[in-house]
């Protein structure tokens, strides 16, 4: 059983990783290298991600900044960057592509918050599918014998106290981020 409870733990962690760098990719009004490292880049005829391009950094107040290491590259990011639809402007210096993010309306901060609530529902309902087959092993190995009635109990308790400490975390992630947007 207690390799059930590390498989569903390891599950949740890595569904709780993926809910931070999707949330991490959501803008808020500081500028954040997330936003823009993932976005694809046809370079050579493959999709390559900007941050294997080139260096991602963040200038003050708001201002994201790509060194681009390979100078062909430079139009192709800046290119994919202003088709990402995330409704930025690259503007070209040499080697370096610099992207002013204006400040956020309240109407556009509104929005990006029922995204964040959008992808933290989504997660909770991943973590809410690793409970419920943990549940269905704990049952499996009642059903075959290999475990009795009151260690399924002691089982099945045990998985809900990881899952609750994992949504807690999800939730004060998501609070996090909302703030992070209403700044």
């Amino acid at each position: 059983m207690e390799e059930i409870f590390k498989r569903v733990e390891k599950q949740i962690q890595a569904v709780r990783d993926a809910f931070r760098k999707e949330i991490g990719g959501v803008r808020a009004n500081r500028p954040n290298t997330a936003i823009v490292e993932d976005i694809k880049v046809s370079y050579y005829d493959q999709l390559t991600p900007v941050k294997h391009l080139g260096s991602v950094g963040v200038v003050p107040p708001r201002e994201i900044h790509i060194q681009v290491w390979d100078k062909s590259a430079v139009q192709a990011v800046a290119k994919a960057i202003e088709s990402a639809s995330l409704g930025f402007s690259a503007n070209v210096d040499g080697n370096v592509v610099r992207i002013f993010l204006p400040e956020l309306s309240e109407e556009r901060r509104e929005e990006l918050i029922k995204v964040v609530k959008k992808i933290t529902e989504q997660h909770r309902i991943q973590i809410r599918q690793v409970r419920d087959e943990g549940n269905k092993d704990i049952q499996k190995m009642l059903d075959d014998g290999l475990c009795g009635e009151d260690d399924r109990f002691k089982g099945r308790e045990r998985i809900q106290k990881i899952v609750d400490a994992a949504n807690e975390g999800v939730d004060a992630d998501c609070e996090s981020k909302i703030k992070e947007i209403k700044e």
